[in-house]
């Protein structure tokens, strides 16, 4: 798989009928390790290991409804009252973020109402704090570390 713009990290791997697969520690099962699954992987792994966020507050492909279709968020991050903090939409790396990928996120924070939004296909990211009253986001250098906002 291709290298990151994000530390390395060590993943469980194995092959079954022709397709490699990775663990996920949060769902607790091996997936089919795609590209996109790939930078959600380390993304995940980010958050916890550098930004320091309780893996008891993520939840990875958590489902939601949107206009009576169901979607999934990628990477969620709740706060300590169990309310949406963070949503994350990962892309595979050789997507390019566009405004569509921020338009995607965005409807989902319409249901969701989280403070932050990231956007990322390994190699580039973006984040986003939500600014309510104005109805817009700013970004943001990097996304605060989990301890900075407690």
């Amino acid at each position: 798989m291709q290298k990151l713009n994000l530390p390395t990290y060590h993943f469980k791997l194995k092959s079954s009928e022709n397709k490699t697969l990775i663990f996920d520690k949060f769902r607790k099962k091996y997936l089919v390790l795609t590209p996109e699954e790939w930078v959600r992987q380390h993304f995940v792994q980010f958050l916890v290991d550098e930004k320091k966020y309780p893996s008891s507050l993520i939840a990875i492909e958590k489902q939601l409804t949107i206009n009576n279709r169901k979607k999934r968020t990628d990477i969620l991050v709740f706060n300590t009252d169990g309310n949406h903090d963070i949503i994350v939409e990962c892309k595979a790396p050789s997507i390019k973020i566009t405004q569509d990928t921020f338009d995607q996120i965005a409807r989902y924070n319409l249901k969701l109402k989280a403070n932050y939004l990231i956007v990322t296909n390994g190699l580039e990211h973006y984040y986003c704090r939500m600014d309510f009253e104005k109805e817009t986001y700013v970004f943001l250098k990097e996304i605060p570390s989990y301890k900075s906002f407690r």
